[in-house]
Order: structure tokens, then C-alpha cells, then sequence
């Protein structure tokens, strides 16, 4: 987290732990606001690759799931597989003027950084770890667009599109969701204008409508267990199937036409006293049947999550976490059509 954003937050009353805003004061307010409301969230906690070079398009192109030529003023979802095609990560990428911004968790930049460094040879690439260059902050619900209007002017008005302007840049997540990337300089005013309009919250309340929205995040616990339609990337525009070679596309294209995808991603709520955590199993009538990918606590009480659970053992009920006779999740229907 950049030095001077992390000061400007703690005097606006963010706690801070490892350089994540854990809350504001009031959590449960908080996320009253990111259900009802419009919240602004600090995402420093996901890490910015800085990746660039006159071979960089080249470069990831041969890496990546999705086709990286983007046309000017698009962003657009994407991961990394193994030659398994198993992901390692998924991320939101963007060009910038000297080449790409891959933005993703945190805790997984350096490792990440590093495998990509490996495939580098003798290609003019550079990677970087950028994510003090810059401040990035979510902006989400009914007032977002109009909050940010009288800041930009001029929105990206369909999802995933860019614009830039003198101040920052934004970006369109969804139609009320949009996420803001200034320098450190112009971040402080920027927070401050949209904190008069919208609630300042806690990276567990982005973090919810994120899983609300059915989009999924791998982390250090769920690296190398999905493919990417096991976690509906492919639905969500994460993958292309016409771009050529990169790595794990025989796996990933094998998947998609050759055989059934037997594992999806769901959206679920289960009440329970134990805090789920990624990676924790759940379980069908017989067998275990899938795994935790991401779960944060819903308004209400609770949790939600999302869950990667084979089709049959949902069609079949009584889906149920960490043991045979544990809480039952109880499934939601997700925003998008799988």
C-alpha cells in the first residue's frame, strides 16, 4: 500500500491490517451499505503487475486464457493456467500507455510475477511489481454512477469499458460497480469527493458483491484446483477459444468441446457458527463433492459464498459444508445464465 494513500486513510478512519482496509469503524453498517446503498472500498489489497515492452502483447497472449488484444478503452477478465490448465490466477487487465496493468490479489503478485518472468527468454518484456504507482478504490451501488459522473464527466457505459481522464481512470465492473485507478497525488481528493455521497467500507463488502455478482477470485488455498469453466470464467468472458496457443489451451479447449463441464461455480448461503474459509470442502449425498472459492459474511448474518460443486450433487439437494452432515448450502441463483 502506497505510504502516503495508507496515511490519508487512517486519518479518514480505516483500521488497517497488512496493508488491507479491514473496516471503518462500523463493519456491520458497512455492509448494510453494499447491500442498500453505494459504499467506496479500498482495493489495495489486490496488486498491480505493471507489464510492458514492445513484445508484451506478444508475450501475453502465449500466457493468458483470453485474447489480449484489446481494442483502445476496454479492460477485460482473464487468468493463468498450468499446462493442466488448472488456474493459478485470475485477474482484471488493462492497457495502459506503456503497455499492461494485470490486477490480482496480493498475496499472490510475487509468485506470479515470478512464473511470468520465467517464460520471458529472451522477449523484450518487462514486469514490475506497480502497485504502489498508483491508488485504486471500488465505487458500487444506485448512486455510483451518478457520484462519479459529477467527478469524470463522461462514464464508461457498457461493462468492462475504460475511460480516462485528468484525474484518474475509470473503469465499469457492472452496471452500478466501477473501480477508480488515480496516482497517489490525486487519490486523497478524489476519496474525499466520493465519500460525501457514499459509505467508506471494508474490503469484506467489496469483496461480498463480488461474490454477489458470481465472480469468482482464486487465492493462495484454490491455486491449481479449477478450470476455468469450472469456475464459469468462460461465461463471464474470461476465456477466449479463437486466439491460438498459451499455456494449458489444449486442456481448457478439450473441456469445452469435447466433453461436459461436470464442476460449476455456485452461488450459496449457509448459516453456520464456524467461519468458512476458500479451499474448505463441502459435500454431496456420498462423497465429497466440491470446494469453497470465495465467502465473506452476509448482511443478515450468515455467510455467502461461492462454491465450485459438481451439477449432479446439486440437482440432487442437500449440498453440505466441510462434513457429510454439516450446514446445508443453500443455493442462490446467480446474476448470469451458465
Amino acid at each position: 500500500m502506497n505510504p502516503t494513500w495508507k496515511d490519508h486513510l487512517t486519518k479518514t478512519g480505516a483500521a488497517i491490517e497488512n496493508d488491507r482496509a479491514i473496516h471503518f469503524g462500523n463493519p456491520e453498517k458497512e455492509l448494510q451499505a453494499a447491500q442498500s446503498g453505494t459504499i467506496l472500498a479500498d482495493l489495495s489489497h489486490r496488486g498491480i503487475i505493471g507489464i510492458g515492452g514492445e513484445d508484451s502483447q506478444t508475450f501475453l497472449q502465449g500466457q493468458t486464457t483470453n485474447d489480449v488484444r484489446l481494442a483502445a478503452g476496454q479492460a477485460q477478465h482473464n487468468s493463468l493456467c498450468t499446462p493442466k490448465g488448472r488456474m493459478l490466477a485470475s485477474f482484471l487487465l488493462w492497457r495502459t500507455d506503456d503497455g499492461y496493468a494485470l490486477q490480482l490479489p496480493a498475496e499472490l503478485l510475487a509468485g506470479i510475477q515470478k512464473r511470468l518472468t520465467m517464460y520471458v527468454l529472451r522477449a523484450k518484456v518487462k514486469l514490475r511489481d506497480a502497485s504502489e504507482e498508483s491508488v485504486r478504490f471500488g465505487v458500487a451501488g444506485a448512486d455510483a454512477g451518478r457520484l462519479l459522473q459529477g467527478i469524470f464527466g463522461v462514464l464508461p457505459t457498457d461493462t468492462l469499458n475504460v475511460a480516462n481522464h485528468e484525474r484518474g481512470t475509470v473503469i465499469r465492473l457492472g452496471p452500478a460497480s466501477f473501480e477508480v485507478i488515480a496516482s497517489p497525488e490525486q487519490g486523497p481528493a478524489l476519496w474525499d469527493e466520493l465519500s460525501k455521497g457514499a459509505t467508506p467500507a471494508g474490503s469484506a463488502c467489496w469483496e461480498w458483491l463480488e461474490i454477489r455478482a458470481g465472480a469468482p477470485v482464486i487465492l493462495p488455498p484454490t491455486q491449481e484446483q479449477f478450470t476455468p469453466q469450472m469456475v464459469n470464467f468462460e461465461v463471464l468472458g474470461g476465456v477466449s477459444f479463437a486466439k491460438g496457443c498459451y499455456t494449458g489451451q489444449e486442456i481448457v479447449a478439450r473441456t469445452q468441446y469435447l466433453g461436459k463441464v461436470k464442476r460449476r461455480l455456485y452461488l450459496a448461503h449457509i448459516d453456520s457458527d464456524h467461519t468458512p474459509q476458500p479451499g474448505d470442502e463441502v459435500f454431496g449425498a456420498e462423497e465429497t463433492s466440491g470446494m469453497v472459492v470465495n465467502v465473506q459474511p452476509a448482511p443478515g448474518g450468515g455467510f455467502d459464498l461461492l462454491a465450485v460443486i459438481p451439477t449432479g450433487a446439486v440437482d440432487a439437494g442437500a449440498v453440505r459444508y466441510k462434513t457429510p452432515d454439516g450446514p446445508i448450502l443453500g443455493i442462490l441463483p446467480l446474476p448470469y445464465p451458465v
